[in-house]
């Protein structure tokens, strides 16, 4: 069985990879991102981790002539978790308001938080096929939720979230159809403290904020439990449903 991580280079990526091979030990498990040097060196020299180039961004950086290389070798693939994602970077900052907003930022935060998802997923798709239960989950956001947005703002990154949650909910119906038995799910991971967050420590004092480790056991705990009934959710770090 193999699982693969895109974004393998994050905090939550990191940590999720690892609850895999501590847990999963028998399981092959493919890291992608954008630097695989800069990867942890304990995940670098792991004999069950494969790491490979990939940029969410820039999808054509895959050699998918080696990823498909590896998944012939590695086993039918079990759990694909897209955890890559764009909120702020030394280009661009969460707008506060409509002047803030421009093209450039848009695009970038749909190429890495929701279109990166889509093409990742067109690639792995033959892969997911079989008889054995499959996983699919995209790391996502509170605050795509359409209907939970009460104080706006951050119009790129909702945004954008909000569209992979829409790609997640359809990518549930056809890959019932192509792949059963499987569940496509997309997780809120919970405010986690990463470069991400960082920038926001004033706001993070009001909130509950869990350190990656955290964040990686209670979403590895979801993961473990899901079941066909679970295909098409949005889910909470907790497990609980939230609204699109």
């Amino acid at each position: 069985m193999t699982t693969v991580v895109a974004g393998v280079s994050g905090v939550i990526g990191e940590a999720l990879a690892r609850d895999y091979l501590s847990s999963c030990p028998e399981q092959n498990l493919i890291g992608l991102c954008r630097e695989p040097a800069k990867v942890s060196e304990d995940l670098r020299k792991h004999p069950g981790v494969t790491l490979m180039a990939w940029d969410a961004e820039e999808a054509q950086r895959l050699d998918e002539a080696a990823l498909h290389s590896v998944l012939n070798a590695s086993g039918p693939l079990h759990t694909v978790i897209y955890t890559a994602g764009l909120l702020h970077d030394g280009r661009m900052f969460p707008e506060k308001r409509l002047e803030d907003l421009n093209a450039p930022d848009m695009v970038r935060a749909y190429r890495v938080n929701c279109v990166g998802f889509g093409l990742l997923m067109q690639t792995l798709v033959p892969w997911l096929r079989g008889k054995h239960f499959k996983r699919v989950a995209a790391i996502s956001a509170k605050v795509g939720s359409i209907s939970d947005n009460r104080l706006g703002g951050w119009y790129a990154y909702r945004a954008s979230k909000a569209a992979l949650n829409m790609l997640v909910r359809n990518l549930s119906i056809e890959l019932s159809r192509r792949c059963a038995p499987l569940a496509c799910v997309a997780l809120h991971p919970g405010t986690t403290r990463s470069a991400l967050s960082q920038p926001f420590q004033q706001s993070l004092e009001q909130l509950n904020v869990h350190e990656a480790d955290e964040t990686a056991d209670h979403l590895f705990a979801v993961l473990q439990h899901l079941t066909v009934q679970d295909n098409g959710r949005f889910i909470n770090w907790d497990g609980s449903d939230l609204p699109w």
